[in-house]
């Protein structure tokens, strides 16, 4: 009598365990449902975000292209002379225009990105020739009285195998940058190998500074430094964003190393060559 007592306690208790182990399950099934729910619902809204942004952004490189070419024509003046001010006023709108390019072409990288369809095309190509291309393009826009923008001779390494394009937006990115927050002293560009198979681009400034409580933040999207000559500089916040995601479509990674009232370093290391391959020329 005694063991079949214990016996149908013991059936019970499995009953209701059994039971139990049902309901949990049901309650996780459920879980997993609506976390599923909620995964299609987030990845349809950033669908939506990146086609809104990337169709907002061609709709407004048509007029900013009117404006510019219209305000290319009246600086050279060749409908008639521009008194002084008048010089002025069309410098501002070109210069606003320029500035509101930019910042749509930010915003159509993240929206290309975002979508995967930004391809990355490697080649073997000079560093020198880099160089010399950064070089060129920012002499114009330099004041040599106040800053000077100095290109080291790469250390260790000549060639890369990587998206020259890539590789030159993201440094383009990181010069202007530093160029920017720098009022007096020098902007110093350099390159040298790390490793076996990496080369680390070094961008280094005298400038302003960053907190340290802002370096983990910085490459994050619409991130911006808060101080009173960012209030003077506009931008989207979404240069060092979109320069941290190329460098991952590189295979590499960017940092930054700065303290305020000293300047920065922002750096990059990507592969010398795109999974060891060997220049066969």
């Amino acid at each position: 009598m005694v063991e079949s007592t214990e016996i149908f306690r013991l059936q019970s208790e499995n009953e209701a365990l059994r039971q139990e182990l049902d309901e949990t399950n049901q309650g996780v099934l459920a879980l997993y449902a609506e976390l599923d729910s909620q995964a299609e619902a987030l990845k349809q809204a950033s669908e939506l975000k990146s086609r809104f942004l990337s169709y907002m952004s061609h709709e407004f490189r048509t007029p900013l292209g009117s404006i510019l070419s219209i305000t290319s024509l009246l600086k050279d003046q060749l409908d008639g002379p521009l008194n002084e001010e008048q010089q002025k006023q069309v410098l501002f709108v070109r210069t606003s225009a320029q500035e509101l390019t930019e910042m749509v072409n930010d915003l159509l990288d993240l929206a290309k990105i975002e979508a995967g369809r930004i391809s990355i095309s490697p080649g073997w190509f000079d560093m020198f020739d880099l160089f010399a291309a950064l070089r060129g393009m920012f002499r114009p826009i330099v004041d040599s009285d106040a800053v000077d923008l100095v290109f080291e001779q790469p250390v260790g390494v000549t060639r890369l195998y990587t998206d020259d394009t890539k590789l030159a937006q993201i440094l383009r990115n990181f010069i202007s940058n530093a160029l920017k927050f720098t009022l007096r002293g020098e902007v110093r560009v350099s390159a040298a190998l790390e490793g076996d198979n990496q080369v680390r681009f070094s961008v280094s400034d005298t400038g302003i500074g960053i907190p340290e409580d802002m370096h983990d933040r910085l490459f994050e999207d619409f991130v911006q430094i808060d101080s009173p000559l960012q209030k003077r500089l506009r931008g989207t916040g979404l240069g060092l964003s979109l320069c941290k995601r190329y460098a991952e479509l590189l295979g590499g990674r960017v940092g930054v190393e700065s303290h305020p009232s000293v300047g920065s370093t922002f750096y990059l290391v990507i592969p010398v060559s795109e999974g060891g391959k060997e220049d066969d020329e």
